[in-house]
């Protein structure tokens, strides 16, 4: 990356991190089972719900404890159950037209990352009817209260229900874009284990390492304050320690609700710090092949810390002590090779490749060059690079 980048990139990182103090960030308030939601609902004065998801869940029956609370409490709900993984534009605007017809004024996103932010821009709509999702894209462009919004995970991973960001497939061109403003933080979030239990092992483990790629990246950033510091310190420790039981035993409900309160606790620490260079290579994947994100980030983690070099030697001892793979006494160097070894040895367990077979040649100019756009300059990464250099992650996961 040429010099002038360079300062404009940290010239604006500095700003955002001073701004921290200041910015109305806010953290949901938690619930702890789905039978408390009516309850809020009428509390908050609202009275019919539409209820964002997907048809996976809702044939798997994890929605029924929901339904039948809400039923039970004579609130009258409708359901979108057509959200796709990397939730698109089209997935946007046909649930906004089912919150319409029925004059609905609260909104469940019931699922994992797509329903969630699929739940928070039919929400953005709702609240800016003026507006469409290319005019709101970027950050900071919202401004009003959305409608009352409760985010229900049902992996434990994505941490959408903390953050302010929805993440959507532009239905046309296939490019994915952040919405970034703090009325989108869910005004609830429920954490209810019974909701997590039964999920493929292979959602479980590429969600799980999803959360551990948010604690990661927001801890090697520039932009940390102490709480963000001690929330990815805490979701790492809770991933080590429950990830593993919670693939190879779906039915642990203890692991699975540490596993929630571990992405929740990352979702806190990269809402305020932000994340990196794996996430916007990531993001570019699952725009351009529907790659779900979980599982391009679980992928990248290790090449991308990997490629920042020692700079990070410091900051990765710290996750590595935090997450039981070294000791305080082992040198900063040491630690750090341990835990990206940790990693690396999680994606074999969980039977993760390092290479995506639908990746192109063709297309990695284009996918560069929109990770360069994601990521700088708002990403506060530990080494900046630009599209030339960002290309070397793609070279890296494709099939020779």
């Amino acid at each position: 990356m040429n010099v002038f980048k360079k300062i404009y990139c940290r010239a604006f990182q500095f700003c955002f991190k001073a701004a921290i103090p200041i910015l109305p960030y806010r953290k949901p308030e938690l619930l702890h089972s789905v039978d408390e939601v009516p309850g809020i609902i009428k509390k908050e004065g609202s009275d019919k719900v539409l209820v964002v998801t997907d048809a996976t869940l809702n044939k798997l029956g994890l929605l029924d404890n929901l339904y039948k609370a809400l039923a039970d409490n004579n609130i009258p709900y409708f359901v979108y159950d057509k959200t796709v993984a990397n939730p698109t534009t089209d997935n946007v605007y046909e649930a906004l037209s089912v919150y319409k017809a029925n004059k609905c004024n609260a909104l469940i996103g019931f699922g994992g990352g797509s329903s969630m932010d699929c739940a928070k821009a039919v929400g953005v709509l709702a609240a800016r009817p003026n507006k469409t999702l290319d005019d709101l894209k970027g950050i900071l462009k919202v401004h009003k209260k959305l409608p009352l919004l409760i985010a229900v995970p049902t992996t434990a991973g994505t941490g959408s229900e903390t953050t302010l960001a929805a993440i959507i497939v532009d239905s046309k061109t296939r490019h994915k874009y952040c919405i970034n403003d703090f009325p989108l933080i869910p005004r609830y979030a429920v954490m209810d284990a019974r909701v997590t239990e039964g999920l493929p092992k292979g959602i479980t483990s590429t969600t799980g390492m999803d959360a551990l790629t948010h604690a990661v990246e927001a801890f090697i950033g520039g932009s940390t304050t102490k709480d963000t510091r001690k929330d990815s310190l805490y979701a790492v420790k809770l991933i080590f320690e429950n990830l593993d039981k919670a693939v190879e035993n779906g039915s642990d409900l203890e692991a699975r609700k540490n596993m929630l309160v571990a992405s929740f606790h990352a979702g806190c620490a990269f809402t305020k710090s932000y994340v990196g260079y794996v996430h916007a290579v990531a993001h570019s994947l699952g725009g351009k092949y529907n790659v779900p994100h979980g599982l391009a980030n679980a992928v990248l983690l290790p090449f991308v810390l990997e490629e920042y070099g020692d700079c990070i030697n410091k900051k990765l001892k710290k996750l590595s002590v935090a997450a039981g793979v070294s000791s305080e006494d082992t040198d900063e160097k040491t630690a750090a090779k341990a835990f990206i070894q940790a990693i690396k040895d999680m994606k074999i367990r969980y039977g993760i490749g390092d290479t995506f077979p639908e990746l192109k040649e063709e297309d990695i100019d284009e996918m560069a060059a929109y990770a360069d756009k994601e990521g700088n300059p708002l990403y506060p990464v530990p080494v900046l690079m630009d599209k030339n250099e960002l290309k070397k992650f793609y070279h890296m996961v494709m099939e020779k």
